[in-house]
């Protein structure tokens, strides 16, 4: 086996090796589902106009900042430019590094909303740009690459501070080629040899990539496994005498790309979330596609419409795990058709929320089916009832009445979905928190200051947080003081869904 210096010298006479063709990827524009939007519906509660806005302090700007740059208008999410006109940067960073990562999914898609939203930047924005850099971590989190590199490239990714950024979230992607033209035409952009020798080599120069990649071994500024990456990734003939280095236990995007380059891809599952974007570039098997897929969808960052279209793309050629998944939606499909017939859906609807259940995917099945559901009424009372509750968890859950059965749990559940959730019909402490927060004319005290102060968008993250449990272990008291505040500002389908999750999905159910 030759040494790596070895190999890098002989690089440089190599010549041009055969071009990388460019991975392909699914542009999330096309399908918004990527993030749940919230607006205040016609029936919210007047508490939603008690809010008493600052008046708004206007700043002349040479250029727009990079920590105001979003992919929804006001008119889109009904929030106000002014989200965050008074709050610390150092605070709202700390919000969001603390989100969970799988939130309520009610939470989840008003994180979404904020992550998203145009407002203009804290006070304290600085060229730096932490706030978008803030968004941009929890977005990755999340594994919501598409949205993220939307926004990056919206902000001008091709300047020094989002650069480095800005490839990150393409290579992810599998949509590197902007990024890397930019990086060829101003090398400046990032102080990482190797962003530049992987850029070139797309670019089909290899030579210069190639003496970049000596001079940087030569000085130290490249150790390995980085070094074996990029030489076997400029010279694929060399594979067959030096072997893929052991996966470093800090993986990047780059080395996740350059592993694939060289025939020696990683498996994603154990991986950060974000790099299961890579099973669904068509590059992977449809069990893999799946179980990425799933793995998105549980954040949100896969649309609901996508998860189903890779669980009916073909009939599974086996069974056990993800295969009976795959099965049981398939079997509800059919039993939703024409001519399905009660017998098939009394079979299918259970199976299907058994695999729901298992992984935390109640919602996005909810969203799939309810529609479907809806239509199929009426129902014998067992199948209406589990009906009944995947509506509720959908964002039709005010049609649920159309589908319940009298003797269901329905008059408390049927409340919250009008948002009048009355404490005689609470069964539970729970409940009773719940119409409770419902009841109130204001937000909690401590949100009420914090909105008073012009801090709308950390008053709604800071009730959120208190939902952020999870509506296993989301406390009794803390669900109160954030429904008040969300609904006190006109987040009242927020409230209304998320109060439905924790009483569909929690201990209690």
């Amino acid at each position: 086996m030759r040494s790596s210096s070895a190999f890098l010298a002989a690089l440089l006479w190599s010549g041009t090796a055969a071009a990388q063709a460019p991975l392909s990827a699914i542009d999330w524009l096309d399908e918004m589902g990527t993030a749940a939007v919230i607006s205040p519906g016609p029936d919210a509660p007047d508490t939603a106009d008690r809010i008493s806005r600052p008046d708004v302090t206007v700043t002349p700007l040479g250029a727009q900042r990079a920590d105001s740059v979003g992919l929804l208008p006001s008119t889109t999410t009904g929030l106000p430019r002014t989200l965050w006109e008074a709050s610390n940067t150092a605070i709202l960073t700390r919000y969001l590094e603390r989100l969970p990562e799988r939130p309520l999914p009610a939470m989840r898609a008003l994180y979404y909303t904020l992550l998203l939203a145009e407002a203009d930047a804290p006070p304290d924005s600085t060229g730096a740009a932490s706030f978008l850099h803030a968004r941009l971590a929890a977005l990755r989190r999340f594994g919501a690459v598409e949205p993220a590199l939307a926004l990056v490239e919206r902000a001008g990714g091709s300047r020094p501070g989002l650069f480095d950024t800005w490839l990150d979230l393409a290579l992810l992607d599998g949509r590197e080629d902007r990024a890397c033209a930019a990086l060829a035409a101003t090398p400046h952009l990032s102080d990482d040899p190797r962003s530049r020798i992987y850029c070139l080599a797309r670019a089909g120069d290899w030579q210069t990539a190639a003496l970049i990649l000596h001079g940087a071994e030569a000085s130290g500024a490249i150790t390995e496994p980085d070094v074996t990456l990029l030489a076997l990734h400029l010279e694929p003939e060399l594979i067959e005498e030096i072997a893929p280095p052991v996966p470093p236990t800090e993986l990047t995007p780059l080395r996740f790309r350059l592993y694939e380059s060289i025939g020696a891809p990683l498996g994603t599952h154990g991986l950060p979330r974000a790099y299961a974007m890579a099973d669904l570039r068509g590059t992977a098997g449809w069990k893999a596609e799946i179980v990425a897929a799933e793995r998105l969808a549980q954040t949100g960052a896969l649309a609901a419409t996508r998860l189903f279209g890779l669980y009916t793309a073909r009939k599974p050629a086996a069974s056990g795990g993800v295969w009976d998944r795959v099965a049981a939606v398939q079997a509800l499909d059919s039993a939703l058709a024409p001519g399905g017939g009660a017998e098939a859906l009394a079979k299918a609807l259970p199976a299907v929320w058994e695999g729901a259940r298992a992984l935390g995917l109640e919602t996005v099945m909810s969203e799939i089916f309810a529609e479907r559901l809806l239509a199929a009424a009426p129902l014998p009372d067992p199948l209406a009832a589990r009906a009944a509750e995947m509506v509720l968890l959908s964002p039709l859950y005010e049609r649920a009445r159309e589908i319940a059965s009298p003797s269901m749990r329905d008059r408390f559940l049927a409340g919250i979905a009008e948002g009048t959730p009355g404490n005689a019909d609470a069964a539970t402490r729970m409940q009773s928190a719940i119409a409770a927060g419902f009841a109130a004319t204001t937000a909690a005290p401590e949100h009420q200051q914090m909105i008073a102060e012009g801090r709308l968008g950390e008053a709604i993250l800071a009730a959120a947080a208190l939902l952020d449990h999870g509506a296993e272990r989301v406390a009794p008291s803390s669900v109160e003081v954030a429904l008040a505040t969300l609904r006190a500002a006109g987040l009242e389908d927020t409230a209304r869904r998320a109060a439905l999750q924790i009483v569909l999905l929690g201990p209690d159910q």
